[in-house]
């Protein structure tokens, strides 16, 4: 196993320490040849970042059928890479759950990556609220299997959130443990806002900061050519717009932009770990000074970047 070059935290307490940085599959793998592929998660495994999130998308807003799960599961192989020194987190989607019910998606998913099992998984946002009791109970069938060992939910309004944690209590079953939420430099109110934050502050979930580039604005000062994460609250133009100082503060700090998104979410205390995209080596090298300036200048971050948060008006309890 690498030597960590920075703090690592659990996603659940008392559980096992993960990297503090998180490689996503979408649009990712699927733009660049296996050797490549091979190359990045080796590096990454020696850069703090062997935490791969791997999705079959194949339901709702992301019905696109992609490759990018099973050419991962190709690359890992090819990589040699140890599988006990990587944690690896799938994906349970609710657009056609309970039809498609959630072991028959995670048996897909592992055999299409040519997996045995994930160390965790996340469970999708939704267009309407789901069934909590047989969702909670259909997730710990997983756990009891040996398939997954914990859990945690993506973007879920902060009242279905609260309803999971209690029904899990009623049930006697395992909990979700972490909250994969929009969070960054813009998009601050929901990760650190008073509802997630209680939850945060008290040690039963912890933050995994996702979309924290908006689709690739904050770290290029472009609008996406590609499909990209939704725009809760219709604030990307005003994103867009504070890009500029975005790249002052990273030159000032002699980093990527990228890497000053990913340090600013690392300097939140309830921050597990940070997923990005990476479909390039050097995206992966630079990103990982982020870990170094997180560590070293933390809160000299945030405060040069206090004039940056665009979405204060948006809901931060998840409804939009």
């Amino acid at each position: 196993m690498p030597e960590s070059t920075y703090p690592r935290t659990a996603l659940q307490r008392g559980g096992v320490p993960v990297p503090p940085l998180a490689l996503g599959s979408w649009n990712t793998w699927d733009r660049m040849s296996k050797d490549e592929a091979v190359a990045l998660i080796r590096r990454a495994t020696e850069l703090d970042a062997g935490f791969f999130d791997i999705a079959y998308y194949n339901m709702g807003p992301h019905a696109e059928n992609s490759r990018t799960d099973i050419l991962f599961g190709e690359a890992l192989r090819a990589s040699g890479v140890d599988r006990d020194g990587i944690t690896l987190c799938g994906k349970l989607w609710l657009w056609d759950w309970p039809n498609q019910g959630f072991r028959q998606q995670l048996v897909e998913s592992l055999g299409r990556a040519g997996l045995e099992r994930f160390d965790t998984v996340v469970v999708g946002d939704y267009g309407k609220v789901p069934d909590m009791p047989r969702l909670v109970a259909e997730v710990n069938a997983l756990i009891s299997e040996g398939l997954v060992d914990s859990w945690g939910i993506n973007n879920w309004q902060i009242a279905h959130t609260t309803q999971a944690l209690d029904e899990a209590e009623t049930q006697g079953v395992v909990a979700p443990v972490f909250a994969q939420l929009k969070y960054g430099i813009a998009r601050r109110s929901m990760a650190e806002g008073e509802a997630y934050g209680a939850l945060f502050d008290a040690g039963v979930l912890t933050l995994q900061a996702s979309d924290v580039f908006e689709g690739g604005i904050l770290a290029a000062g472009r609008q996406p050519e590609r499909k990209v994460g939704a725009d809760v609250g219709g604030i990307r133009e005003q994103i867009a717009a504070i890009y500029p100082e975005v790249a002052r503060v990273a030159a000032g700090f002699g980093v990527t932009p990228a890497a000053l998104g990913i340090a600013f979410c690392l300097s939140n205390p309830a921050t597990a770990n940070v997923l990005f995209g990476a479909s390039r080596l050097a995206q992966l090298e630079q990103n990982h000074a982020a870990l170094e300036l997180a560590l070293a200048h933390g809160p000299e971050v945030r405060a040069a970047l206090a004039g940056c948060w665009v979405d204060r008006d948006v809901r931060a309890d998840g409804v939009w």
